[in-house]
């Protein structure tokens, strides 16, 4: 079952997608440059149904197409990826944190990835 993107996922995405082209200027992955952020997908370590970490900047990263597609189908190698990029305290915290049920309050994620973009858009300028 394909789970439905609102407005918030297609905010958060271009927050991933941003800092992605911010710090890397392109592909997190493979760092294959990009001319815009626009040419990223966010890609979820832990998917979106788990509810937790669907909005959590730790668990999202910018990648290009291709690198989207091949870690998706490696799961080792996704799992490797993201505790180099987090760390291994951070990685296992981001775990500990997808396992959780807890209730999200997706005001103040809209107002937090809004001023993020924002950040980010002021330094690119």
């Amino acid at each position: 079952m394909k789970i439905k993107l609102d407005r918030l996922d297609m905010l958060f995405s271009e927050f991933i997608r941003r800092r992605a082209f911010l710090f890397v200027h392109g592909c997190e992955y493979c760092g294959k440059p990009v001319e815009s952020y626009k040419k990223l997908q966010c890609s979820h370590f832990h998917g979106r149904r788990k509810r937790s970490t669907r909005y959590d900047p730790d668990n999202a990263c910018g990648l290009c197409f291709s690198c989207h597609i091949y870690l998706g189908e490696n799961p080792y190698t996704h799992t490797e990826f993201f505790k180099k990029r987090l760390g291994s305290e951070r990685f296992e915290l981001l775990n500990i944190r997808a396992d959780k049920v807890s209730k999200i309050d997706k005001d103040a994620i809209k107002l937090y990835l809004k001023g993020k973009i924002e950040e980010i858009a002021e330094i690119l300028r």
